[in-house]
């Protein structure tokens, strides 16, 4: 059986005597996702597979769009292991685009919505990738000017699909032609890579995360076994499609995985979502804590027929444990907390589980396979209960980044864990309760911002001397990020400095919350930035009532 090292140079893969133990034990089933949604289009032909706006596709006629659409693919040029960059919102459209690829077994590469140059651009040219898939506008925002922008500096990139109105681009409506065989499609094999998504790193951009039809499709499995989905769940895809979180855990992809619905909102918010819900019977569905929090303090939720709902997840970052306490008063169902991340290792806490668990953890591995390590600084395992390091390995958590050789020496040890960064301490229970972070990145609301790209662009203002991005703590979205500039000269305006990294093409979630000036920064005892010193300093100014 081929591998996904053969076929594409960079991607780190599991060594043979683990791959072997995986198949042998079950967990990787020889699948691939072309193949998942031809067999529910056969298995559940006229069930409702997908809702979005006019469109309500079946499974059947899911699955000959993504035909049509796999051979239109073909026909402009595009063949298995080719990346496209796809950034599309909460559209079908998503969905049938990347089981196209998925089909033909070219890569999709998973881009945010609120992703500007500097994100597309390195995705692009380090992928090089020869498609990019993008809305005609989304968010009061053109992304056909971007596109320009990308594709005039990636000599790789061919096409540009439009979602919409193209302008001088392909419209994706013109590309769907007449269906073509698997075979002549070159079909992927199922240890192939299938996607690429994107780590919330802590240093510069987003690294990215291979991940092979085997791997994801066993999670898909192991997630609905824990969060019991059934062809009768309706699922509302509410935040941003291409993140793992609606899209695995189970999300959309585990959806499908069992025959039920999935229901695609354009926003999280609950003029949007709760109309859906009642419209749809929506059973469960996934935010991030600030969500939750606009969630339960909206008065519409007594205007709308929120009974259906279940199950309402939670994850992304944690949750306080007084706002997980008043999940099931105020919206009438039950909290499901998920701790998980792109690189592999989902915890839930389950459906029956104490009220005491899942108000005050945030779950359990999904699987058996998963091996967690919870280590001092030294790699030594802590006392049962102690705050460590977790370090985890197992059948869908991967061995490394794509091309990142010298990184992938550093988060993961030589035996295959990986380091998530994470610092947790572990229950009686064997549940995980998580205390914070060890890498320097911020936590914004379950947007990951890489504290080093900030700052170098900041770096990049000639009014800037130096820069340091910290967290700050906020009740809201639990950190935002504050920007300490040390000034060349007079210091220039914050909201210059931010208009400078937005003309630099920063996504808006990575635009400093706060900005804040000071002639110098404490140093640690060999010399470098103590970020831990300013963001105490910090924590001590604003909670230091003004005068």
């Amino acid at each position: 059986m081929s591998t996904a090292q053969e076929h594409l140079p960079g991607c780190p893969t599991w060594p043979e005597d683990f791959a072997q133990r995986y198949r042998e034990a079950g967990y990787w089933r020889g699948e691939t996702f072309g193949q998942l949604l031809r067999d529910r289009a056969r298995d559940f032909g006229s069930r409702v597979a997908l809702v979005g706006g006019t469109h309500r596709w079946t499974y059947a006629e899911l699955d000959a769009r993504v035909d049509r659409m796999a051979s239109g693919f073909h026909a402009l040029g595009i063949r298995a292991r080719d990346r496209v960059v796809v950034q599309l919102p909460n559209v079908p459209e998503f969905y049938e685009v990347i089981f196209a690829l998925f089909r033909m077994g070219a890569l999709p590469v998973f881009a945010l919505p609120a992703h500007r140059a500097s994100e597309i651009g390195y995705f692009c040219a380090f992928t090089e990738a020869v498609a990019y898939v993008i809305p005609e506008r989304f968010g009061g925002f053109d992304y056909r000017g971007l596109a320009e922008q990308v594709k005039a500096a990636t000599p790789t990139l061919k096409h540009v699909l439009v979602l919409g109105d193209a302008g001088a681009h392909t419209a994706l409506g013109s590309v769907p032609a007449e269906p073509l065989t698997l075979e002549a499609l070159e079909g992927p094999s199922p240890s192939d890579v299938a996607f690429f998504q994107l780590s919330g790193g802590s240093t510069g951009v987003p690294k990215l995360i291979p991940r092979t039809h085997d791997d994801y499709i066993y999670s898909l499995r192991a997630s609905v076994d824990v969060c019991q989905f059934t062809s009768e769940t309706v699922y509302l895809c509410a935040l941003p499609a291409a993140h793992n979180f609606p899209m695995s855990s189970p999300g959309v992809l585990g959806t499908f995985q069992v025959g039920g619905t999935a229901v695609m909102a354009m926003s999280p918010s609950p003029d949007v979502a709760f109309p859906l819900i009642e419209r749809e019977r929506v059973t469960v569905t996934a935010l991030v804590p600030p969500l939750t929090m606009v969630w339960l303090d909206s008065t519409l939720a007594k205007k709308h027929d929120l009974s259906s709902l279940k199950v309402l997840q939670v994850g992304g970052a944690r949750l306080s444990d007084e706002a997980a306490a008043r999940v099931r008063p105020t919206l009438g169902c039950g909290l499901q907390q998920v701790f998980g991340m792109a690189e592999g290792l989902v915890n839930y806490t389950r459906l029956d589980d104490p009220e005491t668990l899942i108000v005050t953890t945030q779950g359990r591995p999904m699987s058996d396979a998963d091996e967690l390590r919870v280590v001092d600084d030294d790699d030594v395992p802590v006392a049962p209960g102690e705050t460590g390091h977790l370090l985890t390995r197992g059948p869908y958590t991967i061995r490394g980044y794509y091309k990142a050789e010298a990184h992938n020496t550093k988060a993961f040890t030589t035996d295959g864990f990986y380091r998530t960064g994470d610092l947790v301490r572990l229950t009686p229970e064997g549940y995980l309760v998580v205390e914070g972070r060890a890498k320097d990145q911020i936590n914004r609301g379950g947007d990951k911002v890489a504290a080093e790209e900030v700052e170098n662009h900041l770096l990049a203002h000639p009014s800037v001397s130096d820069a340091a991005v910290v967290a700050i703590p906020d009740k809201f979205l639990g950190e935002r990020t504050c920007a300490v500039v040390i000034p060349r000269g007079e210091a220039p305006a914050p909201s210059a400095l931010n208009a400078f990294l937005r003309q630099r093409g920063l996504a808006s979630f990575k635009i400093p919350d706060r900005i804040e000036f000071v002639a110098a920064f404490p140093q640690t005892g060999v010399g470098k930035v103590s970020k831990k010193a300013l963001r105490d300093s910090l924590r001590q100014s604003l909670s230091t009532p003004s005068p």
